[in-house]
């Protein structure tokens, strides 16, 4: 199941690029109890990778205690309005999702 996921990618007039994203996923840990006392399974995204015209410019490694619905943010250099910046995640369950975006000339916040 693809889940949205929102990017916004701003290049300010230093030449600095600031990316900033909310995934949406539950991030159970494994560890939450239903309320009959089985345990949730856990699910939860492992991997991100942030591309800026294909190059790699974030690799993480997430874990169980990240939040549900989680925000990135993230800077890099060398980006112009107009390129290309992807997200992509993988989770403990396999799912993928990927989503792509313009950079746009604007103020970092």
């Amino acid at each position: 199941m693809a889940r949205p996921m929102r990017i916004v990618a701003v290049c300010d007039d230093s030449g600095l690029t600031t990316v900033r994203v909310l995934i949406r996923h539950d991030m159970e840990t494994g560890f939450r109890k239903r309320k009959d006392g089985t345990l949730v399974p856990a699910h939860f995204i492992k991997h991100v990778t942030v591309r800026h015209v294909q190059k790699t410019v974030l690799s993480a490694e997430w874990g169980g205690g990240v939040s549900k619905n989680p925000s990135l943010f993230c800077y890099f250099r060398g980006g112009v309005p107009g390129d290309s910046v992807e997200v992509s995640w993988v989770d403990t369950q396999g799912e993928t999702n990927k989503k792509a975006t313009i950079i746009t000339r604007g103020k970092s916040d």
